[in-house]
């Protein structure tokens, strides 16, 4: 006799499959929908000329290298701080873990105009660097600053469940053996928390690639120099040029689509390499 299924708290399967797609449609697809019917409005060449433009050019270089180089500056500073949370115990260690949820909950805003007064010439820590010729606010360095500030929680994130749930018997079997710590970590943790590193540093490029609220304010908007590639879309908006924000939308969204993809082999290959998590 086939078992009965329990009454759940949500509605039956239809109901809330049909809401949850209804939902998801007009937040994510509708929107991305209407980004694409616009470009096909436009002409290949308009789009082409718009996406090739030396000041397009320039600001997509910026864009990706520095969220490239902001997500492995998160791989590596994400891992040290989920290895921090999840193998010691000290005093304060839940304010450091609450800390890497800010850049979630400050805005964006806020954030640039506090990275601009540390790191500015004149501020707390850009005083010192002046004089050694390092310059982080108005440049493509405060930039990648910036970027970096606002991906960080998804690496660490990302990574702090997987050393949770690493069985640690295998490090002990590793010490058995011989192995010496770097052995241990190179050849035993580090396997196993590779495809969760590599899905979090995916998820902060993407996240940086977007970006716009707080490297609007520490990037100095320069032309040719340090201007990305959101705050191009919306100077082509407030001039008019709506054939050329579609065009540097969709080459953003092309990459957004390219970063998901990514994401998703990912995680399937940490499925397949690790196995599914023990329910």
């Amino acid at each position: 006799m086939r078992a009965r299924r329990g009454r759940g708290i949500l509605p039956g399967f239809r109901l809330s499959l049909g809401t949850s797609l209804l939902y998801l449609a007009l937040l994510v697809l509708v929107p991305l929908a209407g980004v694409a019917l616009r470009g096909a409005t436009s002409s290949w060449e308009a789009i082409w000329r718009a996406a090739t433009s030396a000041r397009a050019l320039s600001s997509f270089r910026l864009s990706f290298l520095a969220s490239l180089g902001a997500g492995a500056a998160n791989a590596a500073g994400g891992l040290l701080i989920a290895w921090v949370l999840v193998r010691y115990r000290f005093a304060g260690r839940s304010v450091l873990d609450a800390l890497v949820d800010v850049p979630f909950a400050l805005p964006t805003a806020v954030a640039g105009l506090a990275l601009t007064a540390v790191y500015s010439a004149e501020g707390w820590v850009g005083r010192w660097l002046a004089p050694l010729g390092i310059r982080v606010a108005y440049a493509p360095a405060g930039v990648w600053l910036a970027m970096t500030f606002v991906g960080l929680p998804f690496v660490v994130r990302t990574v702090q469940p997987v050393l949770a749930e690493m069985d640690t018997h295998l490090e002990e079997a590793a010490a058995v053996l011989g192995a010496g710590r770097l052995q241990a970590f190179s050849r035993v943790i580090f396997p196993t928390i590779l495809p969760a590193v590599l899905t979090g540093f995916t998820l902060a490029v993407a996240r940086a690639l977007g970006e716009y609220g707080s490297i609007v304010f520490i990037s100095g908007n320069l032309p040719l120099r340090t201007e990305i590639a959101p705050l191009l879309i919306v100077a082509r908006l407030e001039q008019y040029d709506y054939a050329g924000a579609t065009a540097l939308a969709l080459v953003l969204l092309l990459a957004s689509f390219a970063l998901l993809f990514a994401t998703n082999v990912l995680q399937r290959w940490s499925v397949r390499r690790l196995g599914p998590a023990p329910g």
